[in-house]
């Protein structure tokens, strides 16, 4: 009997694809529409495209041939990811909500509906490789979304499948096309996960209100403008704070969240925006079992992997790269690799230096 493997069909390219694969494959596939947000408790419904991906993901479902079914996990996402997304905004931090979407979501909730329902494997249209024990990179450097799995666990990954592991995206479309796959031509999705491409600043004002506040050169103490509340800014961040007139751009570059206060320095080459030092309370590994060696990290996805050394601090890591990193900012995630592998990696909690 053929291994069944219910696959997150999302309506996009990637996923048809790794869809038609798993088929060519000889797997007994079944589609999975994961109906995790429609925006009607925020008021962004006009911006939220899921019935418009549901609509696509049915088309393919039924030009492969397969049963699509439907899961709703609004409730659950909302609660797992949208209001942690705020309450961590709200501290000043700059979350990953596509990060905790595939802890919470995609690789714990999808996948034991999934396995209760039959399924031997579950499999997405990510951009990585496994084993089913380890997470590798995948063949596109530039596609490449291990950054935002590193969160999975060895029992996840050995139920998971990623088709897409050892192709290129220009590969993917290809392959779209020439199947006459009826989304082929469609447009790769961006912006949060499952809420789509919104403005930040007016998802946020949903529950975070304005409050005017100053903006203070960090190197000089003086104050050099406005801003609209601090959990609106991030570490980095250049455009938005209407400050003209100077020889160099202003650059965020600290947040006093109690104070309301924003801190800047001019010049993206500013060294108050670097620091190479940082500290992530709960540092998750895939396989504990297994040791690793010459380590490189990134703060970003598709950042450069530089490598790190970790040391137990307290109840917490320290992970210190061999160069300094470009605005880093509490709650971003620290992704860690062993060559081709992805080990797996935690939320910063503290910026040393």
């Amino acid at each position: 009997m053929n291994k069944k493997v219910f696959i997150g069909l999302s309506g996009g390219v990637d996923s048809a694809v790794a869809a038609s694969i798993l088929i060519d494959q000889g797997y007994n596939v079944t589609g999975v529409f994961l109906k995790n947000w429609s925006g009607e408790d925020y008021g962004l419904t006009s911006k939220c495209p899921w019935e418009e991906d549901l609509e696509s993901a049915r088309a393919v479902a039924d030009f492969l041939g397969i049963e699509l079914k439907v899961y709703n996990f609004e409730r659950e996402y909302r609660e797992l990811v949208i209001e942690d997304f705020f309450k961590q905004y709200a501290l000043g931090n700059t979350p990953n909500p596509d990060v905790l979407c595939n802890k919470f979501i995609k690789f714990d909730l999808f996948l034991k509906r999934a396995l209760d329902e039959g399924a031997d494997y579950i499999a997405t249209g990510h951009y990585a490789g496994t084993d089913q024990k380890h997470l590798f990179k995948a063949k596109d450097s530039n596609k490449d979304q291990t950054y935002f799995l590193h969160q999975l666990t060895e029992y996840q990954l050995s139920h998971t499948i990623f088709p897409l592991g050892n192709l290129t995206k220009p590969e993917v479309r290809e392959l779209a096309k020439k199947q006459g796959l009826p989304n082929f031509a469609r447009k790769d999705s961006q912006g949060i996960c499952f809420v789509g491409k919104v403005d930040i600043q007016e998802f946020l004002q949903q529950k975070l209100k304005p409050k005017e506040g100053k903006i203070v050169d960090l190197e000089t103490g003086k104050e050099v403008g406005k801003h609209n509340g601090v959990w609106f800014y991030t570490i980095g961040q250049r455009q938005g704070l209407g400050i003209g007139g100077q020889a160099k751009p202003y650059f965020v570059a600290k947040k006093d969240v109690k104070a309301n206060i924003l801190y800047a320095v001019q010049g993206k080459e500013n060294q108050l925006l670097t620091s190479d030092t940082y500290i992530v309370k709960d540092l998750h590994v895939i396989n504990n079992s297994i040791e690793f060696s010459d380590l490189a990290g990134t703060i970003r996805y598709r950042g450069r992997q530089v490598p790190v050394t970790i040391t137990k601090k307290g109840e917490g890591y320290e992970i210190k790269f061999a160069d300094k990193q470009w605005a880093a900012a509490v709650g971003q995630s620290i992704v860690v690799y062993s060559g081709t592998i992805c080990i797996g990696g935690g939320v910063i909690t503290e910026i040393v230096e």
